[in-house]
């Protein structure tokens, strides 16, 4: 049986891996994901390169049907995903409970890390909205695509870091604070789609069907996401 192929960003790395081997045990169907930078992603599946599916956030994903690049009609929600907040293991914990005691906890942090994912676009909005970009300075340290935040955390090269919960939480060397708090929240939706260069198109239908089912949803709370189950 011909492996399926699909291309996703980080933040869902964990989950399709381990999702990817629960389908494979159950119907005889490998499954190989290629976790990249979601901007590297995007622009793989654009350019043609040749996946059966593809897991981005939302948005991408809409776009990438737009170009043609998916099948529209194929598309379908898996996973909402949340911020998190994180520093160094055995580091003191800074108060994140409020809006403003998350604006104090950066502009007393050293370092503060974000991604070059959909979370760091939200923190950099968030940022230039408490008017810290230019008091953060050098201090503001954004990763390259496909480079974890939670990384530089462990390595010590940032004292207070921002990512998708999914991949802070198993990163050895790093304690999660907690999620962003409640008034300023973002909730990432990841999709996922049939690519059109796909050789299996029914194949891989088969496979999102899975990964958006109720059966999936176990595995994506390991991973620190919250289900979109559909049937």
């Amino acid at each position: 049986m011909t492996p399926l192929t699909g291309i996703s960003s980080m933040a869902t790395r964990g989950v399709l891996a381990e999702l990817a081997r629960l389908y494979s045990a159950a119907t005889g169907q490998r499954v190989d994901v290629l976790a990249i930078g979601g901007v590297d992603a995007a622009r793989r599946v654009h350019d043609g390169e040749a996946f059966d599916f593809v897991v981005l956030a939302r948005d991408v994903v809409d776009r990438l049907g737009s170009q043609d690049r998916v099948d529209r009609t194929t598309i379908v929600d898996l996973v909402h995903s949340d911020i998190a907040v994180a520093v160094a293991m055995g580091a003191p914990k800074p108060d994140i409970g409020s809006e403003s005691a998350l604006r104090e906890a950066v502009l007393q942090a050293g370092r503060v890390g974000i991604s070059s994912g959909p979370s760091g676009d939200y923190m950099r909005e968030l940022l230039a909205r408490w008017r810290l970009a230019d008091a953060l300075g050098s201090r503001l340290v954004r990763t390259a695509p496909g480079v974890p935040v939670g990384s530089l955390i462990a390595n010590g090269d940032i004292d207070l870091g921002f990512q998708q919960l999914s991949e802070l939480m198993h990163v050895p060397g790093v304690d999660v604070v907690g999620l962003l708090p409640a008034a300023i929240r973002r909730t990432t939706v990841f999709a996922a789609a049939v690519c059109t260069s796909s050789t299996q198109p029914e194949a891989t239908r088969a496979l999102l069907a899975y990964l958006a089912s109720y059966a999936a949803d176990a595995a994506k709370r390991r991973h620190g996401m919250n289900p979109v189950a559909v049937a």
